[in-house]
């Protein structure tokens, strides 16, 4: 728009003309947004508020009286405030290339007048302490013509020919010279434990080497000779399964040899003996069962002949008494008695003969047949019992 003004953001934008500015400047400062100017009655000017850099090259001589030569750059702007920026404008608007010319004799005649009161050591050793105060010194003059400063950096202290700086480093260079000759030298010695070392590995290493490829060669070696022997072995151990099939194919012939005469001739004979065994074991009970039933009825036959002459053997042993002189001294009582004991008689008798019969020479088949009767012998005389002295005993029979 035709009048309308607007500052960069790195300037500040200066008009003129009519009212005055801040504190009576001459001038009004806008920053940061535009502005209408009436064209003809208002004049527009900009102040740059960007960073500027000035370099110092100055020749200073210490406390000590030793001239050095220093070398500094300092990095400084306008300030962004208002006032700041009218005594800047008011200074530097026609020629802002002056803030840096103005800057850098600044600060070298606050360097001249702080190296001069410092001694070589502390401005090589503390160069932060210089740069320190050299700003410090220079704030409030700096801050008169509008401009701060950001950084100051002494980039090069020299003494030229003196040799001051080298003398003063020479102990220092000594001592590093001694600590790497140190460390060269443990360095070498590293490099040759190290080369040792890799000597030993390269040394083992071979002879691990040789060791496998030893090896390697006996097994290869092995294994040629194993080849060589397949063939034999093959041969060897196919013969042997040939005689082994044979072997077992013989002992299979011999079993089923064995098994054939088993069945041809021990099976037959095993029959025929257990055949005969039993026709033997079946007559031997047959003729058991025979001998049981003759001697049977044997008994049967001797019994029923006992029983015959039981009357016989009684009468028999009746007739020992027809001549012996009996007295029957308790009536009819006494003749029973002599009737049953009779009788009791023929039994005994009769029991005796049968026992006697049994045995194996009076067997009837083993026998001649006749029956043997013992008599019946009438008591001596004078063993006949008495109750008591001339009395015979009750129920009794005196024989004489």
């Amino acid at each position: 728009m035709f009048g309308y003004r607007v500052p960069a953001p790195d300037e500040a934008m200066l008009i003129s003309g009519g009212r005055r500015g801040l504190g009576g400047a001459p001038f009004r400062v806008v920053t940061g947004h535009g502005k209408f100017v009436l064209p003809i009655f208002r004049k527009t000017r900009f102040l740059t508020l960007s960073m500027c850099e000035a370099e110092v090259t100055e020749t200073c001589v210490t406390r000590q009286g030793i001239a050095l030569n220093v070398r500094a750059v300092i990095a400084f702007k306008v300030g962004n405030d208002t006032e700041s920026i009218i005594n800047a404008g008011q200074r530097f608007l026609s020629d802002q290339d002056q803030m840096s010319v103005l800057t850098g004799r600044i600060f070298a005649g606050h360097l001249r007048a702080i190296i001069g009161s410092m001694t070589v050591e502390e401005i090589v050793t503390e160069r932060q302490k210089l740069a320190a105060e050299v700003l410090d010194t220079s704030k409030t003059e700096m801050a008169k013509i509008g401009l701060i400063v950001d950084s100051l950096q002494i980039q090069s202290i020299d003494d030229g020919d003196v040799g001051y700086i080298d003398a003063m480093s020479a102990p220092h260079k000594a001592a590093i010279q001694r600590q790497a000759q140190i460390a060269q030298a443990q360095a070498t010695q590293a490099s040759v434990e190290a080369q040792q070392v890799a000597a030993r590995n390269q040394a083992e290493y071979a002879r691990q080497t040789a060791v496998v490829q030893a090896e390697y060669s006996a097994e290869v070696d092995r294994a040629q000779a194993k080849a060589a022997q397949a063939g034999p072995l093959a041969q060897a151990h196919a013969q042997q399964e040939v005689l082994a099939a044979q072997t077992e194919l013989a002992q299979r012939a011999a079993q089923l040899r064995q098994q054939q005469l088993v069945a041809e001739i021990v099976k037959p004979a095993e029959a025929e003996a257990e055949r005969i065994k039993v026709l033997a074991v079946a007559e031997a009970e047959r003729m058991k069962i025979q001998a049981e039933a003759a001697a049977s009825y044997d008994r049967v036959a001797l019994d029923r002949m006992l029983i015959d002459q039981l009357p016989q053997i009684v009468k028999e042993a009746a007739g020992g008494l027809a001549g012996a002189n009996v007295n029957v001294l308790n009536g009819a009582d006494g003749l029973g008695e002599i009737a049953a004991g009779l009788v009791g008689q023929g039994l005994t008798i009769l029991d005796s003969v049968r026992k006697n019969l049994s045995g194996p020479d009076n067997h009837p088949e083993k026998g001649n047949g006749r029956l043997g009767l013992p008599r019946l012998a009438a008591p001596e005389k004078g063993t006949e019992k008495k109750d008591g002295p001339g009395k015979p005993a009750h129920g009794q029979v005196v024989i004489d």
